[in-house]
């Protein structure tokens, strides 16, 4: 699967999981623009994602880590090299 198609199977299944309809993002995005990010027609901005994220009370890291991984282990795999990334990245900014 790739991410253009990870990304909106994501978002519906965080949103569904929340119990969430696309009209409860009203304050957002339209339902069209909902249906569209779901269907993989539009991509949002990382405001949008956050904006989204917010309505449904995740991380925006939780629904993208969900995009990447997939499933449970893929979902773990992310979180590690992202830890490892993290420590490199500190690591070379303390030199």
């Amino acid at each position: 699967m790739t991410l253009k198609n990870s990304f909106p199977a994501a978002l519906k299944t965080v949103r569904k999981a929340r119990g969430l309809s696309q009209e409860v993002f009203s304050d957002v995005s339209s339902r069209t623009y909902m249906s569209s990010l779901e269907r993989g027609l539009k991509s949002p901005t990382l405001s949008k994602v956050a904006e989204l994220c917010e309505v449904m009370e995740v991380h925006p890291l939780t629904l993208l880590a969900l995009a990447y991984g997939g499933d449970s282990k893929g979902v773990q795999d992310v979180i590690e090299r992202v830890q490892r990334e993290l420590a490199a990245i500190q690591a070379q900014k303390g030199k």
